[in-house]
């Protein structure tokens, strides 16, 4: 039985998110996880599970989510790679594939994950590239939100924003980096944590864009954080924008690049 990673890139548009709705190996082609282990079992002419770094939500996108399985078939990194995204629908391919050691596991070996967030600022809404931009029509001051945002870094408790669905035991994550920038029309924010919670990101984001639009002050997003109540943090921004970039393993793993942290010295 050997173990093998996986890089998968999807545009979560038409799913129902990355977790599979129904039991394995029953079809179900409204989540990633599902077409994905369809398309790995007849390339392995016998029944895959897969294991995901990060679930993705409904219309979340992803620029390589890793995955990881294991197979007695023998196929080669290449085999799996082309023969799987034969089987895919457009959304999804398989970028890259590599075996691992037995120990390796994409959830709990990654240290960080990361999720870029986009708006288009501008009057009018999207035509282009719509499905991968979310839209503010009124004016943002980024650099506001990017202040804001600061006070967020460090190991904190952000029950302000957590869905009330989310099932993790505990609200306390660790927020590695967090900015916000403004690209022309578009303002981008990239966050970087040790894992997230159920929507964490749109909520932040949610909260943010009041601060950008000039309706809060950038200490509101500090004092959301110290009072740990969402129903007083802003609303959930829309799926559309977020692009769930990657996670990251230490670099003793030998993962590609994109996903893998630098060397300890």
């Amino acid at each position: 039985m050997t173990r093998y990673a996986l890089g998968v890139e999807y545009d979560g548009g038409g799913f129902q998110g990355w977790q599979r709705l129904s039991p394995a190996g029953v079809a179900d082609n409204g989540t990633v996880q599902s077409v994905l282990e369809q398309a790995l079992s007849k390339v392995a002419d016998a029944p895959v599970d897969t294991v995901c770094a990060g679930r993705t939500d409904a219309g979340v996108h992803a620029q390589c989510q890793v995955v990881h399985f294991d197979s007695d078939a023998r196929r080669t990194p290449r085999g799996w790679m082309l023969g799987a995204t034969s089987h895919l629908p457009p959304a999804v391919c398989v970028r890259w594939c590599q075996p691992v050691p037995e120990d390796f596991h994409a959830r709990f070996s990654a240290r960080a994950r990361r999720y870029r967030y986009v708006l288009l600022n501008r009057a009018i809404r999207p035509a282009l590239g719509r499905q991968y931009l979310s839209w503010e029509r009124l004016p943002l001051d980024a650099g506001a939100m990017h202040r804001a945002a600061q006070a967020l870094l460090g190991e904190n408790d952000f029950s302000a924003f957590r869905t009330v669905h989310c099932q993790a035991p505990h609200a306390r994550r660790d927020l590695q980096a967090i900015s916000v920038r403004r690209d022309g029309e578009k303002v981008i924010v990239e966050v970087q944590a040790n894992a997230f919670l159920h929507h964490m990101v749109r909520n932040i984001v949610g909260s943010l864009l009041p601060v950008g639009r000039g309706e809060r002050p950038e200490e509101w997003i500090a004092e959301l954080l110290a009072g740990r109540d969402r129903t007083l943090a802003g609303p959930t921004a829309p799926p559309d924008g977020l692009v769930f970039v990657s996670p990251l393993y230490p670099a003793h793993w030998g993962l590609p690049a994109e996903v893998s942290l630098p060397e300890e010295i």
